[in-house]
């Protein structure tokens, strides 16, 4: 990779961890994971955020206007989808006991679902690529002919996203000790509290 797709690799992870950063029902469940579950149940709801994001970066990057406009077409189905899998993911974690008390994430089955419900979630927010858009053009990336800017820009989207779950699921383990099972308790009724009100939230804007 030369110099110029170097530094677009770097401001693609810029944004990456950007877009990740900001807290919202993604970086609760990953921290609520990461101290029921263990890093490997957090780090995978992390990258399957990273992974939707990278999709609508892609779709972005390289001009795919006809799958852009489907999708902002859809984007009422989606929303509906998206509220109603926040309050299930809501009512699950209420119901949640401590670790000590419930089965953990264990296993391919278990770290499938933690990635596939974040990556599911965020594609339901359309309004992603209306930003990865705006991001790419004012940054001369993208296009009809998409090409190697595009890619690298993803890609540093995408590793930027990922590092962002990273550092977020190693933060939480080093307390993850410390937390204990009533500790747990509160933290699995605060989250499932929070959950729902996004999940309320997005079924209410429907309704705009």
């Amino acid at each position: 990779m030369d110099t110029e797709g170097m530094g677009v690799l770097l401001r693609g992870l810029v944004i990456g961890v950007s877009i990740a950063a900001p807290v919202g029902p993604i970086g609760l469940l990953c921290i609520r994971r990461s101290l029921a579950d263990g890093m490997a149940a957090g780090l995978v709801t992390g990258l399957g955020a990273a992974t939707a994001d990278a999709v609508y970066g892609a779709i972005a990057g390289f001009g795919l206007a006809a799958v852009s406009a489907l999708i902002l077409e859809a984007q009422v189905p989606l929303r509906l989808v998206g509220g109603l899998l926040l309050l299930w993911l809501a009512w699950g974690t209420l119901r949640a006991e401590p670790p000590s008390a419930a089965a953990r994430v264990d296993g391919g089955r278990g770290l499938a679902g933690a990635f596939a419900s974040t990556f599911f979630l965020t594609l339901a927010n359309p309004a992603t690529i209306i930003s990865f858009a705006a991001v790419f053009g004012a940054l001369g990336v993208g296009g009809a002919g998409g090409g190697t800017a595009a890619a690298a820009m993803v890609m540093g989207v995408f590793l930027g996203s990922a590092l962002w779950w990273l550092i977020l699921t190693a933060g939480v383990g080093l307390v993850r000790a410390r937390v204990t099972p009533a500790l747990m308790r509160w933290i699995n009724r605060a989250s499932g509290a929070v959950l729902g009100g996004f999940g309320l939230a997005a079924l209410a804007s429907l309704a705009v």
